[in-house]
């Protein structure tokens, strides 16, 4: 039997539920270095989350079985490393979540790099983004709702 990450669980009854949660301030030590500390690092890391259209499952699995060079080499060209999606369900409704390493100095203009690569803006994306639903919260310009890391070991 599968144990289900706990901090996943914890997700789907947020999103089960219209209710929204009491935001608990960040606390800070060792393993969850401060904002400004963790900027100095050579290695940054980001998470972030989406709901996954179930009729687009498989097409959003067979494009990730083989992502397209261009795609990758804008990737890495944005200084991304270590590049991960999960798929899981919670409650009736199946996530994704990413987590990648960034190694670069500017995350936005790294990031918004990855935007003016044509094949992953004019092709990539459309065929992704349709196989995705926006969480609620998610900013505008963004497709993925960014998570708050709380935790890292090496």
């Amino acid at each position: 039997m599968k144990t289900p990450a706990l901090p996943l669980i914890a997700l789907g009854l947020l999103l089960s539920s219209c209710q929204s949660m009491p935001k608990v301030q960040p606390i800070h030590g060792p393993t969850n270095p401060k904002p400004e500390d963790a900027a100095q690092a050579p290695v940054k890391y980001y998470g972030s989350i989406i709901e996954l259209r179930p009729e687009k499952e498989r097409e959003y699995r067979e494009l990730h079985a083989n992502v397209w060079p261009e795609v990758r080499a804008a990737i890495a060209k944005a200084n991304i490393r270590n590049f991960n999606i999960y798929v899981t369900e919670i409650a009736g409704k199946r996530l994704l979540v990413s987590h990648f390493e960034y190694t670069g100095t500017n995350p936005e203009a790294d990031f918004a790099s990855i935007a003016t690569d044509p094949t992953t803006k004019n092709k990539w994306w459309p065929l992704t983004d349709a196989c995705q639903i926006r969480l609620p919260g998610t900013p505008d310009g963004s497709q993925w709702l960014g998570m708050e890391q709380v935790m890292h070991l090496d």
